[in-house]
This record gives structure tokens, C-alpha cells and sequence, in this order.
């Protein structure tokens, strides 16, 4: 009895090494950890990990080659794209504070 399970069990096994795609499954299971492991590094690498807090505010402002700005700002699931412009406007209004220019490009706002 016990030769006939044994020889069973090397059947199985050769069959099982035959099948060329059995490690398929291992390979795409480690290039997804892989990939997710990647995305997760460039987001701390760019300190972009408050995009996954349900909580953050966050405002990323971009200046494509024509030197256009845009402005996404996320606030809780709100998203919103503003694109800046150069026209002037006018109207009625309150001052509410005062910018200033550094030496290196920095602008500070200093209410009043």
C-alpha cells in the first residue's frame, strides 16, 4: 500500500514541474509589491505623502512651458483646479494685507 501512495506522490510532482507557467502567480505577485513599494518611495521622496490624509489640505501649484500657472488645491475630497492669469481687475474691495518680494523670488504675505 504504502508503494502505490508513493509512486502516487512522484507523479503528481513531475506533473507539477512540467507546467511552465506555475511560477507565473509568484512572479506578478512580486513585481505588484514591487510597484507599490516603488510609488511609495517617490511619494516620500517628493513629501507628497499627505495626499493619502483624509484630513490634509494640500495645494500643488504647477508652470507649464507657455507659463501658464495652475493651482490644484484638495481640501478633505474637494478638488480644485484654478488657472492664473495675467489680466488685470478692478473693483470695490478691502485691503487685507500687504506682499512682499525677496531677494530670491519668495513672496510673503504680511496682513494687516
Amino acid at each position: 500500500m504504502s508503494l502505490k501512495f508513493m509512486r502516487r506522490a512522484r507523479e503528481d510532482s513531475s506533473q507539477a514541474d512540467m507546467d511552465p507557467l506555475a511560477g507565473m502567480a509568484n512572479l506578478f505577485d512580486a513585481s505588484i509589491v514591487l510597484i507599490v513599494s516603488m510609488m511609495i518611495a517617490l511619494f516620500m521622496s517628493l513629501n507628497l505623502m499627505q495626499l493619502f490624509d483624509a484630513e490634509a489640505e494640500v495645494t500643488i501649484t504647477t508652470r507649464n512651458a507657455e507659463g501658464d500657472i495652475e493651482m490644484v488645491t484638495r481640501e478633505g475630497s474637494e478638488i480644485k483646479v484654478q488657472r492664473v492669469t495675467d489680466t488685470s481687475l478692478s473693483g470695490a474691495g478691502v485691503r487685507l494685507g500687504t506682499a512682499f518680494q525677496l531677494e530670491d523670488g519668495r513672496v510673503v504675505y504680511v496682513p494687516d
